[in-house]
């Protein structure tokens, strides 16, 4: 009976401490932080912008947590694999989005005279 008690107690801790219930909610968060960010390089319309959003996406999706980040990783795939423009550009972005994604400043890629807006 001690056994039972303390496996449940057990169980309880360790579900407690990594907040599974919350990964859903931060995974539409983080898409979401994705949508937001493609569609502002769509109204920003600005030459070479586009790695900043990927950046700014990928980093603002990840700081929503371990669903946030699956879910910038995730949608950054598939949009890839099916938009892709070619390795070179491809690699680009995808260092881009690392760099987001482990929580570097997207500023980095952020093209000089973009209004502020963005």
């Amino acid at each position: 009976m001690k056994l039972l008690v303390a496996g449940i107690f057990l169980i309880l801790i360790v579900e407690t401490n990594a907040q599974w219930y919350n990964f859903p909610i931060e995974a539409v968060k983080g898409a979401g932080d994705m949508w937001r960010a493609y569609s502002d390089m769509r109204e920003a319309n600005w030459k070479d912008s586009d790695k900043y959003f990927h950046a700014r996406g990928n980093s603002d999706a990840a700081q929503r947590g371990a669903g946030g980040r699956w879910a910038a990783e995730v949608i950054r795939e598939w949009v890839q694999e099916r938009l892709g423009h070619g390795a070179e550009d491809s690699e680009a972005d995808q260092a881009a989005n690392r760099w987001g994604r482990d929580g570097n400043d997207p500023n980095h890629f952020r093209p000089e005279g973009l209004p502020n807006k963005y």
